[in-house]
């Protein structure tokens, strides 16, 4: 799908890397000293500089800030393409345009807001998706001169290292805290509020006391331990194939041990979601090379996660997973959400209601309320616990169509890709259709999905230009 194009058809411009053109025309010539030398920084920034952004208040707010540079660079190209199936990411964005008209509705089972109440969030959520949806144009656009496959895999690799680091860090110093530059500039009664204070102000880790007492969840890099450990899933197969299946020897010792030493923080996260995001990238891979007669790869993944668990048997590792098992103290209130939002989706099944809403009363009882002594005291957030119950509320089951078939779209447009982009790019596509029952998505999450489906459509492109549909290239297999 072309986006954007030059009334003359960019020429050789838009054509192959390696055609150029037998004479260069002056506008041709001033396109080409235009573009910055190294067009790919934005995107550069946004993953090597995260922990900067942390620090600085802006981990969400840098996604829409980058995309401003990225969006300027998209206009300037003669040509702007689309990945395969972005028509129907485009048809999501209008779902959730045409689902503002019903913000002013009060349905039943919710507390009472008005459309003035309502636009901080929902402007937010807008820019949130506008500016992955640029991310994922950036991405795509970009040429394997400009921006190679391999580097993008190994910098969502390298942050992959920093989340890891960031988990060991909620547990070594669990109560650290920063008052961040951008929350200094806000008022107090801005930085006041708990949702806004969870975004610009860095934190280690989400003291909670999943076992009745304190326990410190890691969350840093990111506002939530949720977060944290969806990140963490899907970063890993990137981290995986840049720096242990394209690397040598010597070096895939190094970043094994790092994979192994991820298990502590995975573990002492208490993330249930993160844990049975593990557990099916380790059986798809399995499968998956087994299948396609990689008879060696799957052996030695069982032999990794055996050894992986041995380790756990032999640590308290062990305890602290099956007393999380045990303590399931978040699944009443997920239980009374997801069912509140079933109820007051079928209201509106079709639109959504453009936003979520705040139930009345808690999974407790349907007197308790939030006050001024228990901010997070009843009227949970409809739409919270999970990326599919907050689409359901805010564009109906029209949106969680789209959402979700996008998502599939691009798992059976890929599914034959063999090569290590492939097999890491499809899993964490599926890991987004599994994760969004439990996990919400905006902003990090969803961008880091729409990443790997860059990838994924760029390896596609990439054989194609080469003339060896269904082999790998020099950016797919790694060699």
């Amino acid at each position: 799908m072309t986006l954007l194009a030059s009334p003359s058809g960019a020429g050789g411009a838009g054509g192959p890397e390696g055609h150029a053109m037998p004479r260069e025309s002056s506008a041709a010539r001033s396109l080409r000293t235009s573009r910055p030398r190294r067009p790919a920084w934005p995107l550069d920034a946004l993953l090597l500089l995260f922990p900067l952004w942390w620090v600085l208040g802006l981990g969400t707010l840098i996604f829409p800030l980058l995309a401003v540079p990225m969006a300027l660079q998209l206009r300037r190209r003669p040509r702007v393409t689309a990945p395969p199936g972005f028509g129907i990411w485009l048809l999501f964005l209008v779902s959730i345009v045409v689902s503002w008209t019903l913000l002013g509705t009060d349905p039943e089972g919710t507390l009472a807001g008005t459309i003035v109440g309502r636009l901080p969030t929902v402007a937010l959520a807008a820019v949130e998706y506008l500016a992955v949806t640029v991310v994922l144009l950036y991405a795509y656009n970009l040429t394997e001169r400009e921006y190679p496959q391999y580097r993008l895999v190994r910098s969502l690799g390298v942050l992959f290292l920093v989340t890891v680091l960031g988990g060991y860090l909620g547990l070594v110093a669990p109560t650290l805290q920063l008052t961040s530059p951008v929350e200094l500039l806000l008022p107090d009664w801005v930085r006041s509020n708990l949702y806004v204070r969870s975004l610009v102000h860095p934190a280690a880790a989400q003291l909670q006391a999943v076992f009745g007492y304190s326990t410190p969840r890691p969350a840093a890099p990111f506002g939530y331990t949720n977060t944290w450990g969806n990140n963490l899933s899907v970063l890993l197969p990137w981290f995986v194939v840049g720096f242990v299946v394209w690397r040598k020897a010597r070096h895939r010792v190094i970043a094994g041990l790092v994979v192994a030493f991820a298990i502590v923080p995975a573990i002492y996260s208490l993330n249930r979601g993160l844990w049975i995001g593990l557990a099916i990238s380790a059986v798809y891979v399995a499968v998956r090379t087994a299948w396609h007669g990689r008879l060696a790869a799957s052996g030695l993944l069982c032999i990794a996660v055996m050894l992986a668990l041995l380790v756990a048997t032999a640590t308290p590792l062990t305890t602290v997973f099956s007393q999380r098992l045990d303590n399931g103290q978040s699944d009443r209130v997920r239980a009374f959400t997801t069912e509140q939002t079933l109820r007051v989706a079928a209201q509106s099944p079709v639109l959504g209601f453009g936003s979520t809403r705040s139930a009345v009363g808690s999974a407790q009882s349907i007197a308790v309320g939030k006050s001024q002594l228990c901010q997070r005291c009843g009227n949970p957030t409809l739409g919270s616990n999970g990326q599919i119950w907050a689409v359901l509320m805010g564009q109906g089951y029209t949106g969680v169509l789209l959402y979700s078939g996008f998502f599939l779209y691009g798992i059976a447009r890929f599914r034959r890709d063999r090569t290590p982009i492939g097999y890491a790019g499809v899993l964490v596509l599926m890991l987004a259709l599994i994760s969004m029952f439990y996990y919400n998505a905006l902003v990090s999450p969803l961008c880091f999905y729409l990443l790997a489906y860059a990838l994924l459509a760029r390896n596609e492109r990439l054989r194609q230009q080469a003339g060896t549909v269904g082999a790998g290239t020099g950016a797919g297999d790694g060699s």
